[in-house]
């Protein structure tokens, strides 16, 4: 797999054990790994979120900071790595969504922003000529949230995840520590 030019989605709920699962297939994929950071450390909390996943990698690893335009750093991060993890896509959406120079309007028309943001975050990612590992939270399988703002997030992340899942080589869905292939089992209409 070394060097090799797949998407991979690595979906999950909190704490399911995707971005560690993930970091291991970035590891198995190259000997020097990027790492796409798209979280702003706003508060102690995300900050101690941020310490343990750095705690998880070591010396094999390359970070590029990208809450925004993360397409920008794709080119350099295939051009010094073997293989890159952008984790992940449910912050990197709410930076979008909800960060500066966030779209306004209807939630069909932020959907719209964003489905083209994430087709040239796609490109890029297929440009750069190396594995990218996408990780995405699913949050569509709890309860219908009780408020306009958490029903447009959860929809758009919903359709976002079905946009890179739809272009990836490989999904998996990782519960309790364990992934599983969905896009190989998947149904496939003839």
């Amino acid at each position: 797999m070394d060097g090799e030019n797949r998407l991979v989605l690595v979906l999950g709920g909190a704490r399911s054990g995707k971005s560690e699962f993930a970091e291991k297939y970035v590891l198995h994929a190259g000997n020097l790994c990027g790492y796409i950071a798209t979280a702003e450390i706003l508060d102690e909390e995300m900050a101690e979120r941020v310490k343990l996943h750095q705690s998880r990698r070591g010396k094999r690893w390359i970070t590029f900071e990208a809450p925004y335009q993360a397409e920008k750093v794709f080119p350099e991060a295939g051009e010094r790595t073997d293989a890159i993890l952008f984790d992940d896509i449910t912050l990197y959406l709410t930076n979008i969504l909800y960060g500066k120079d966030a779209p306004q309007g209807t939630t069909a028309e932020k959907a719209a922003v964003v489905r083209e943001r994430m087709h040239t975050l796609l490109d890029a990612a297929k440009a750069c000529g190396r594995t990218v590992v996408f990780v995405s939270n699913e949050v569509g399988n709890g309860i219908v949230p009780d408020n306009a703002m958490a029903r447009e997030y959860r929809d758009i992340s919903g359709w976002v995840n079905q946009q890179i899942g739809e272009a990836a080589d490989q999904v998996f869905y990782v519960v309790a520590g364990q992934a599983v292939d969905i896009k190989r089992l998947a149904f496939r209409f003839a």
